[in-house]
């Protein structure tokens, strides 16, 4: 028995004892976010993100309530606000008040989006409000994954869906060669592994840019 549980606690190691501190050096200072959100902000952004297969592949319904969570400079919010239409809504969460001021003011326009200041451990979403909760390009920064997927699986509505796009820790993932390797926090198999142990089963799962990209979406296990 004590071998058994030795053995469990070397195999949970490496997936608990990751964080993302590469990932999350440039959004300690105000200055570094400033430059972060420079980026997250551009005109080209939701292109680059190839935000309308995001949306197609979702199949997100008119009238539902879609969580942007880690929304930065907002590039998807269009996009979900169109997709939900009038009678939706678009929840664009934040840790960062410095993203979401000016996100909230360039976007001021889309009336069925609001805005919420969430922490490192909490989204901060009301229980049983959302659904369809979606991450972009954002879960390799998450520090507390276990207390993050707890307040997002207390989010959803029965039947709802946690989303994750991210890129694979893999040579040649990111831009420059061997970034991804640094940068992200763990390979896809090993964040489908993270959030299946916190409540969560995956439904399924594509390459959202071959080689670089992954989509995956899961349901809660109540």
């Amino acid at each position: 028995m004590r071998k058994q549980l030795a053995l469990a606690i070397a195999l949970a190691a490496p997936l608990s004892a990751q964080v993302a501190d590469k990932a999350n050096e440039r959004y300690r200072t105000a200055e570094g976010r400033q430059g972060m959100l420079a980026n997250l902000s551009a005109e080209d952004r939701a292109a680059r993100l190839k935000g309308e297969v995001i949306v197609k592949e979702l199949g997100i319904q008119p009238g539902s309530t879609v969580a942007d969570l880690g929304t930065g400079g907002g590039a998807m919010l269009p996009l979900f606000s169109e997709a939900v239409g009038a009678q939706g809504k678009v929840i664009a969460e934040d840790i960062f008040q410095d993203f979401l001021a000016p996100t909230k003011t360039k976007y001021a326009a889309l009336k069925n989006v609001s805005y919420v200041l969430g922490t490192e451990k909490d989204v901060k979403l009301a229980a049983a409000t959302v659904d369809l909760a979606v991450t972009i390009d954002a879960y390799h920064h998450w520090d507390y994954p276990a207390e993050v997927l707890a307040s997002v699986k207390k989010a959803l509505r029965p039947g709802g869906r946690f989303v994750i796009v991210d890129y694979f820790k893999r040579a040649g993932a990111m831009d420059a060669p061997g970034v991804a390797l640094q940068h992200i926090r763990l390979d896809r198999d090993d964040v489908i592994k993270e959030v299946s142990a916190h409540g969560f089963a995956l439904e399924r799962t594509v390459e959202h840019v071959p080689g670089k990209q992954y989509l995956a979406i899961f349901t809660p296990v109540r």
